[in-house]
């Protein structure tokens, strides 16, 4: 699943004086309080950490009113960051006609409205259930309980919400995906196959039309011939 990633981080952890006695203690409850929570510094959701080093010796004490002091660790972080188009993977917990919510990695919620669910699923009641199901293959069905994978649109990074889409045809149903991987690598090249022809049928149509030169003409069929080969083999 895409948006999960190992960051390597040297911090430097602030505590009270009243910590000093117990300092690896304080340490691990200042880290845990980052868990579940988005950090703009870290541009992720910090969802485990694990410490590398952690320097007591080398602890620096801050001049104010209260002498905090800092202690430097290196520590490695996992850490949640969904972009735009991204592929994520959650279980649909409700369904309705309008929408399906999905949770991600046990959290995060995430939501693919009517708009957003490609015209290849169809919703309906099967055996007193609702579903969505595929009109193109029968075994194809979203219904609760069901593990999913979809496109991410954006991210709400304060209250950690999605919001998804179904539209690329490797999404969907992660059993059938899985299962029928053959089938939908065929229809992707096969949609490349249908683009790659109808540019160059524009191009040949804008020359006709003296929208191009000669030059130009033969420069670009040249190249959308060569894109074709290449996806072909």
């Amino acid at each position: 699943m895409d948006g999960l990633k190992v960051s390597k981080a040297n911090l430097t952890v602030y505590l009270h004086p009243s910590k000093s006695r117990d300092v690896s203690e304080a340490i691990f409850r200042e880290l845990s309080s980052l868990l579940f929570t988005f950090s703009e510094a870290l541009d992720g959701v910090v969802l485990a950490y694990d410490i590398n080093s952690l320097d007591n010796k080398n602890a620096k004490i801050l001049s104010g009113v209260i002498p905090y002091f800092g202690v430097p660790l290196s520590v490695d972080l996992l850490l949640f960051s969904p972009k735009p188009h991204m592929l994520l993977e959650g279980k649909v917990v409700k369904l309705s006609q309008e929408s399906i919510h999905v949770v991600v990695l046990g959290f995060s919620s995430a939501i693919i409205t009517e708009k957003d669910i490609r015209e290849e699923f169809v919703y309906k009641t099967k055996h007193e259930q609702d579903v969505y199901a595929s009109k193109s293959h029968k075994r194809h069905v979203i219904k609760v309980g069901t593990m999913i994978r979809f496109s991410v649109k954006s991210f709400d990074e304060e209250i950690l919400h999605i919001y998804g889409s179904l539209m690329p045809d490797h999404t969907g149903s992660i059993h059938w995906l899985e299962k029928h991987s053959d089938l939908i690598s065929h229809t992707d090249r096969n949609a490349k196959k249908r683009e790659s022809e109808g540019e160059l049928t524009t191009l040949k149509q804008d020359a006709i039309d003296g929208k191009l030169s000669p030059l130009d003409t033969a420069q670009k069929i040249k190249k959308s011939k060569k894109q074709k080969i290449q996806e072909e083999s």
